[in-house]
């Protein structure tokens, strides 16, 4: 009985991961998106660099856009739990690789796994506040992850002109058909060095401080 539910579960699955990535894939062609920045990524990429793209959770609907802006798959960490299985699954579509692991299971491992992969793919993304928050504060992981993999960190910094809210922890934004979306590559910060306890707190914090005000100035946008 278990298998015949784990088979069901799969085929299941498999069914909404194709039909939801043609959805998102018809909902984006509805979405005016500017890109700003994509040339200091690609020349840093150029010259042999690695990056982390780091995002709030909250905007992290942004992801469908980076895989195809530089035309490689980009790794990225997702969690174990069931949820995770059908959102890998999902990303995986978009073009990113999935590394299954969490801060709270699973988490030393899949941080190897992702400086693995950021050191043979060049790239990665980190939803710097995930999976539970608390919201829009950048948690250890980040830094770690850039420390380890000798990465640079740049914030994606996603912006709707009009979007929908959801109720969640996060405040999810979804931008609403027709809008407009902003999607801005902000300060690059080089590979962290020499990570005593103070500086690692003060470099955290430092990212921290700037994603914050790259996001209100990119909101702001919209005001002009």
């Amino acid at each position: 009985m278990a298998v015949t539910k784990e088979i069901k579960y799969a085929l299941l699955t498999s069914f909404l991961t194709a039909a939801i990535y043609w959805l998102l894939v018809l909902y984006t062609r509805t979405l005016r998106v500017r890109f700003e920045g994509v040339e200091k990524i690609e020349a840093y990429l150029g010259k042999g660099g690695r990056i982390i793209i780091s995002s709030w959770h909250q905007r992290f609907f942004g992801g469908f856009f980076l895989p195809r802006i530089f035309g490689q798959s980009p790794c990225i960490m997702i969690s174990q739990s069931r949820d995770g299985d059908f959102i890998s699954r999902v990303v995986r579509h978009i073009g990113w690789i999935p590394v299954r692991g969490s801060s709270s299971r699973g988490g030393k491992a899949a941080l190897r796994a992702m400086v693995q992969g950021v050191i043979e793919n060049h790239i990665g993304g980190h939803i710097v506040d995930g999976p539970t928050g608390p919201p829009r504060v950048v948690k250890p992981g980040l830094i770690s992850l850039a420390w380890n993999a000798g990465a640079g960190i740049c914030p994606g910094v996603v912006s709707y002109e009009n979007a929908w809210t959801m109720n969640s922890w996060d405040r999810f934004m979804v931008p609403k058909p027709f809008s407009r979306v902003l999607f801005r590559f902000g300060r690059l910060f080089p590979p962290p060095e020499g990570m005593s306890d103070d500086r690692f707190e003060s470099f955290r914090k430092e990212v921290e401080d700037v994603m914050t005000g790259e996001y209100k100035a990119a909101d702001d946008h919209w005001k002009g």
